[in-house]
């Protein structure tokens, strides 16, 4: 049996930082909690990064902040050395992207 670790996100895009050959995009998440007796929305950032040529091209051409997305893809934990310090992560890497139209997310919800 194949074992994974994997992420979906539906989201709003916020940044799109092309370097190289990785895409990173921040991909705004919006989930409901409870505050006091009133319900608010908690907006969380994800950082998802985006290594296939050809979903990269498709984000050059079909994609701009504000885009509604989802992101489909694995999880790595890594860590790395800065300033003496070693810095934990959780990597988001993308194998499936797609723009999404506004009715597809009401009807997703």
């Amino acid at each position: 049996m194949r074992t994974q670790a994997k992420f979906e996100i539906t989201g709003y895009v916020g940044e799109i930082q092309a370097n190289g050959k990785v895409t990173h995009l921040k991909v705004a998440a919006h989930y409901r909690r409870k505050d006091g007796d009133s319900w608010t929305d908690d907006t969380y950032w994800n950082r998802v990064a985006v290594f296939s040529e050809e979903l990269r091209q498709y984000i050059a051409d079909n994609i701009k902040v504000g885009d509604l997305v989802e992101a489909e893809g694995r999880m790595r934990d890594t860590s790395y050395e800065r300033g003496g310090k070693t810095i934990y992560a959780t990597d988001r890497i993308v194998y499936q992207f797609r723009k999404l139209e506004a009715e597809q997310a009401d009807e997703a919800a």
